[in-house]
């Protein structure tokens, strides 16, 4: 992105903090981000709250787990709360250890620490390890294994990264605790207003409001889609705020807005519902996709050439 790539000065790019969380860790897999000033925030709502307020330039947020799913927090600020737009995704697969002061073992704890999203990843085997022991909920792992550092007891351990239990130095007392090892966790880069360019290989990210639900709604909806040959990568529910049974749909799906195809489906979803929230196009994330935007953009010059030769057949 241009903002990130091409300026010389620094970018300030908040974060869930403190030092020592996946965001940072997924931030520093970005070397384009990685060297600009990464700002700590104690909460995903703080974050965002920073963006707002144009302390920070660009957020960088969990939206997703491949085992709990989405982050209620982070989808609840993208809807209700912020004008913001994706700029990028970021995938990092996801180890969490058991940490705690070194000496201490398993019979020790008592409690532990962590922010519900993580501790929900290890839930089987919090269950079978420690059954007895009381969960309580931290901002971030990070904030965990800190608070974990500063109590300073044998009986009180976290679930965090390896970098955190470095940070504070805390022991690691049980590795890899997640209880699905293809774990992974997805985040975005947040900005107030730019929308990216197209790449070729891109996805968009939208949610959609009704005015009022009846019969075949979301079949309505999802048509749109379906006649433009348009693929949906994610349907998501997530309840309005307004009352019991009031739902909107979050929908992710392959192309941009500058596509003609998605911005007629865009159009017409519009004209259709009562409120359509953008959140972003932007390039799809993997370490294929550089080739995939390559192929799609010589099978597009390839097109572009073929229907320009059959507009020279025209008459006058």
């Amino acid at each position: 992105m241009s903002d990130v790539n091409e300026k010389n000065t620094t970018t300030q790019i908040g974060y869930l903090g403190p030092e020592g969380t996946f965001s940072q860790e997924a931030l520093l897999t970005q070397p384009d981000l990685a060297r600009h000033e990464l700002v700590p925030f104690p909460s995903i709502t703080d974050t965002f709250l920073g963006l707002k307020r144009k302390d920070i330039e660009l957020a960088f947020i969990p939206i997703e787990n491949s085992i709990e799913g989405s982050v209620p927090e982070t989808l609840d600020q993208l809807l209700f709360h912020s004008e913001t737009i994706i700029q990028r995704e970021i995938e990092i697969d996801i180890h969490l250890q058991l940490i705690g002061l070194r000496g201490a073992t398993l019979g020790d704890i008592t409690e532990v620490i962590s922010y519900p999203h993580a501790s929900g990843q290890c839930r089987t085997w919090l269950h079978q390890n420690l059954n007895s022991v009381t969960l309580k909920a931290a901002n971030s792992t990070s904030e965990a294994a800190k608070i974990v550092r500063e109590i300073g007891n044998k009986s009180i351990c976290a679930v965090a990264p390896k970098l955190a239990a470095e940070l504070n130095n805390l022991e690691i007392l049980a590795e890899s605790i997640e209880d699905h090892k293809l774990n992974r966790t997805r985040f975005v880069l947040l900005e107030s207003s730019t929308i990216q360019s197209p790449s070729g290989h891109d996805k968009t990210s939208i949610a959609c409001f009704q005015n009022a639900d009846h019969p075949g709604s979301l079949h309505s909806i999802l048509g749109h889609f379906s006649a433009r040959s348009i693929n949906l990568m994610k349907v998501e529910s997530r309840p309005t705020k307004e009352g019991l049974g009031q739902y909107c749909f979050l929908i992710d799906f392959e192309g941009h807005v500058a596509d003609a195809k998605v911005s007629d489906c865009l159009r017409d979803l519009h004209m259709e519902l009562g409120w359509i929230k953008y959140l972003g196009s932007y390039p799809i994330f993997g370490d294929t996709a550089l080739e995939k935007r390559e192929e799609v953009n010589e099978a597009y010059k390839s097109a572009d050439c073929w229907v320009e030769s059959l507009k020279n057949l025209i008459g006058s």
